[in-house]
């Protein structure tokens, strides 16, 4: 069967490769994702799958211990299920992919439009051409060779099409699995390129609030900078980082991203005219950590680093930083490598392609997390992207061709296993 897969999709690759430039043409940026479900719902009824709409209840799923709040509203944006049915009680499987995409700003940086969805050579170009409407596709197209095929598949597969990834995934995959639609794996095709995702690490953003004292900058001495009085803050944070950077190791996230833990300060905000002396300013940041590191520590380094680093200072003492947290809240996941599921895809996938699959972890978060909590397992396998939130983003198209064998493969190995 195997080369019949691999015959079929070769066969209609064109059709798989042009399906991915009709969706990277829809500008589905986190929050608008409904045009792109509507598309998605057509191609699931394609396949004559059982179709299920699923609308996020705000109440339900913000219960969840990893909800997180995106802070968009949830009406009018839904989830679309597909689900073919198997033929007798074989393992059933979900194959996930998110709609949503991060903007494309500033376009300035892009050469070509990105929500062109031009192919150059091997690569096909465009905002969330890698992440993940590539793997999102891929997954449809595997399900579809195999019905096309006429392959008695055995378990029940279910194709995810969900919402708000990008935002934390609470109104999207965890909605899903909330609902109901858990099944025995759980595969996302993120951009990984070719590599197998187990594991991921814990992210919390948090937000650092400094007061000063307004002025005119002609009587500045009257005043008290926030902006000076941040940077005292700055500076500590950077140590942090630096300091965490070369001492906490997790060996799948040094394969999978290169460094295990990052502390990005991405938002600086302060001040609204250039001749007053700011009143306030505003820092927000994203700390990663590895498994065995828990959300309730890493608060704690956190807080104490800020709170010590304006130790002494007069202003500060008196008018101490707030910190809140906010947003992105998830313990590290860990798949364990030595699961039936993990040990099976592997085998296929290097059997497939021929050559041998790295297991590697990241530091950044992915929907396949949630499957620890309903008991279930998951990992991420995908394309190979390049720029992912970045100019240029784009996906190899060749490594999509070895995706979506390794999915079709799969789909009858798990089912009947």
């Amino acid at each position: 069967m195997k080369e019949k897969i691999r015959l079929y999709i070769e066969e209609n690759k064109e059709e798989l490769f042009k399906t991915i430039q009709d969706v990277v043409r829809i500008k589905s940026v986190v929050g608008n994702e409904q045009e792109m479900q509507l598309y998605m719902k057509k191609k699931y009824e394609e396949l004559n799958l059982i179709l299920h709409e699923i609308e996020p209840k705000y109440e339900k799923v913000s219960a969840h211990e990893a909800f997180i709040d995106s802070g968009i509203p949830f009406e009018d944006r839904k989830n679309i299920i597909g689900i073919h049915k198997g033929v007798s009680n074989g393992k059933s499987l979900t194959i996930h992919g998110h709609v949503d995409v991060v903007s494309p700003e500033p376009y300035s940086s892009w050469t070509m439009d990105p929500w062109s969805g031009d192919i150059i050579g091997n690569k096909l170009y465009g905002r969330g051409s890698a992440d993940m409407k590539a793997g999102l596709i891929s997954n449809w197209f595997a399900l579809k060779a195999l019905i096309d095929l006429g392959y008695p598949i055995a378990g029940d597969v279910q194709l995810h099409s969900v919402i708000e990834e990008e935002a934390g995934g609470g109104g999207g995959a965890l909605a899903c699995l909330e609902e109901g639609f858990v099944t025995d794996g759980y595969i996302s095709t993120e951009p990984h390129n070719l590599n197998m995702t187990i594991s991921h690490g814990g992210i919390m953003y948090f937000r650092v609030y400094v007061k000063g004292r307004t002025a005119h900058a002609g009587l500045a001495h009257e005043g008290i900078n926030a902006i000076s009085k941040m940077m005292k803050i700055l500076s500590a944070l950077d140590e942090l980082s630096e300091w965490r950077a070369k001492n906490v190791k997790f060996d799948l996230f040094e394969k999978g991203s290169g460094q295990s833990v990052h502390l990005n300060l991405g938002v600086l905000k302060a001040g609204d005219w250039v001749s007053t002396v700011p009143g306030e300013a505003i820092l927000e940041g994203r700390i990663g950590f590895i498994p065995g590191e828990t959300r309730e520590e890493i608060k704690e380094l956190v807080q104490d680093t800020i709170m010590k680093s304006v130790l002494g200072d007069e202003w500060m003492d008196k008018n101490p930083p707030v910190i809140e947290w906010f947003g992105w809240s998830t313990e590290p996941w860990y798949q364990d490598p030595e699961n039936p599921f993990v040990k099976l895809f592997i085998e296929n996938a290097e059997e497939v392609m021929g050559h041998k699959v790295i297991m590697v972890g990241r530091a950044g978060g992915n929907d396949a997390r949630f499957t620890q909590y309903y008991g279930k397992q998951g990992l991420c396998f995908g394309p190979i992207g390049e720029n992912m939130h970045g100019p240029d983003e784009c996906v190899h198209l060749d490594s999509v061709v070895e995706v979506t064998n390794v999915l079709a493969n799969y789909i009858i190995k798990w089912s009947e296993s």
